[in-house]
């Protein structure tokens, strides 16, 4: 039986495990702790980031920013549309409501002309979005300066969702510091992993000093327990902060490895017909956190449903590109400027294994089956009825 080739796993290095032991020796286990305050300074050393709180997850972190911020019930909130719910989801955690923005084809994040126009929309109804939510997907940069630009025109503050998109940059500064907040995630398929965990960071001491009083049950200064507002036990534990202590000094190794896996990838597949890769905007540098493909399936002989099921047969995981928000079952009744570019990704999009722990083996394995499966395909391509190689998708 062949060894399972998972998309992205953990990889621990050799420091990981001796901030944990620290945290035991001292018995500093609960959610404070040196190894907190010492995670959020080394996180700005290597983001330039000027304050930093750590949370529980990256969706805590989201949660807080909106509501750092002012959205409240009724508002709307701008978001992009190819991204996992979870950016989308704080927004109804405050009962607010999302407007989702298509992609463009340069970095398949948020169309920054279509971000103008709805804001422009929103405008001359005199109802603007209380703030935008900017995803940087799969590792790498949204267009971030005509995107904060049309931003500030309306005074709307823009929140960086940087939870796929540690260790990238626009423009040689890193993701997450541009908008009035920048979050990220720890999860363990990330580049870096705490198991579970976040980071809000901003260059605004006063917000991130009320997003850890918000994190911490918002507890009041007393020395009983006192509190004036409702808050969160969203913070990040001493242990887990340990493990983010020595993910962090392994960061460029991770980021170095996964743009290797692309490199190689990309060299043993750039000739096959109907393959092509999520380009790299040349306005930034990616992570590559995983290598993605488009398929063309008549190019190619299948789609991409049927290679990842043929892949998967091999035991080699791989997952379509996220499906996008705005064709959810769950928000099936938000609005949506464009769409067509987030469907067109999602019907022909696959995600390769990218783990920075892969082996040569790893690849060559992942690589040889998609060779496979492209010949026999086409050896069979008389045999394969045109509907079945149209990937659909629906509300349903």
């Amino acid at each position: 039986m062949n060894k399972p080739i998972l998309l992205s796993t953990p990889h621990m290095g050799d420091e990981e495990l001796e901030f944990v032991k620290e945290a035991f020796e001292t018995n500093w286990i609960a959610p404070v702790g040196p190894h907190v305050d010492a995670f959020e300074a080394e996180f700005c050393q290597v983001t330039n980031a000027s304050y930093a709180v750590a949370l529980s997850s990256g969706t805590a972190a989201l949660h807080l920013a909106l509501k750092l911020v002012g959205v409240e019930a009724g508002d709307e909130v701008f978001c992009s549309t190819l991204t996992f719910i979870a950016s989308a989801n704080p927004i109804i955690y405050l009962g607010a409501k999302p407007v989702f923005i298509d992609s463009d084809r340069t970095s398949w994040n948020m169309n920054p002309e279509l971000l103008a126009e709805a804001l422009d929309s929103r405008a001359k109804t005199g109802k603007l979005p209380k703030a935008v939510v900017l995803v940087h997907l799969y590792g790498q940069s949204a267009d971030i300066d005509p995107i904060l630009q049309a931003c500030n025109q309306y005074d709307v503050p823009l929140i960086e969702d940087a939870a796929e998109a540690l260790g990238a940059t626009y423009k040689k500064r890193s993701l997450g510091t541009f908008g009035r907040i920048g979050i990220y995630s720890f999860n363990g398929n990330k580049i870096i992993t705490t198991s579970g965990g976040g980071m809000l960071v901003s260059e605004d001491l006063e917000l991130v000093e009320k997003a850890r009083f918000l994190a911490t049950q918002a507890r009041d200064r007393a020395p009983h327990y006192q509190h004036s507002q409702i808050g969160y036990n969203y913070r990040l534990s001493n242990v887990l902060a340990g493990i983010g202590r020595g993910q962090l000094r392994v960061l460029n190794q991770r980021v170095a490895a996964r743009r290797r896996n692309f490199e190689i990838y990309f060299q043993e597949l750039k000739n096959l017909p109907g393959i092509e890769f999520m380009p790299e905007a040349n306005y930034g540098y990616a992570t590559r956190w995983l290598t993605c493909i488009t398929i063309d399936p008549q190019a190619f002989g299948g789609n991409r449903e049927q290679l990842r099921i043929a892949l998967l047969e091999q035991q080699i995981e791989s997952r379509p590109v996220w499906k996008p928000l705005h064709i959810q079952p769950i928000f099936a009744e938000c609005p949506c400027f464009g769409g067509a570019v987030a469907e067109d990704l999602f019907a022909r999009g696959l995600c390769l294994p990218s783990g920075s722990n892969l082996t040569n083996e790893d690849l060559k394995t992942v690589i040889s089956q998609i060779h496979i499966f492209h010949d026999e395909s086409l050896k069979n391509h008389s045999k394969i009825p045109n509907s079945s190689l149209v990937i659909s998708y629906s509300n349903n």
